[in-house]
């Protein structure tokens, strides 16, 4: 091995441990990690009609708060949606005044970029 392949091992290592370093921070949900440096924001929506019911949506890929933020703004976008969204158990409570299909939120938080395991 000659110096030029002990010189590009060295720096291939050190930017392999930057690269872990980011990793497992984003994984821990340190940082704003999902947000580009900048916290997203997401507002409480309140339904114009009576509360028909509830849905309890189970949802992977949500790392940090900004995550959290992304996946209520998608519910909330849907008309006659309000989500509630809790991190730690990777859930979101979403309570409806008109009937909306599972498809629907579905579709919703998948654009968003988050997997949804269930719905009950």
């Amino acid at each position: 091995m000659n110096m030029a392949d002990i010189i590009v091992l060295l720096i291939v290592a050190v930017l392999m441990v930057f690269a872990c370093r980011g990793a497992l921070k984003h994984f821990r949900g340190e940082g704003s990690c999902c947000g580009g440096g900048n916290t997203i924001t997401s507002e409480n929506k309140t339904l114009s009609g009576e509360i028909l019911g509830k849905k309890v949506v189970k949802i992977s890929g949500m790392h940090c708060d900004n995550c959290a933020a992304n996946v209520k703004n998608a519910i909330n976008a849907i008309n006659g949606a309000s989500a509630q969204v809790d991190l730690e158990n990777q859930s979101a409570i979403v309570a409806y005044d008109r009937e909306i299909k599972d498809k629907v939120i579905i579709n919703a938080i998948e654009k968003a970029g988050y997997k949804v395991i269930a719905i009950a």
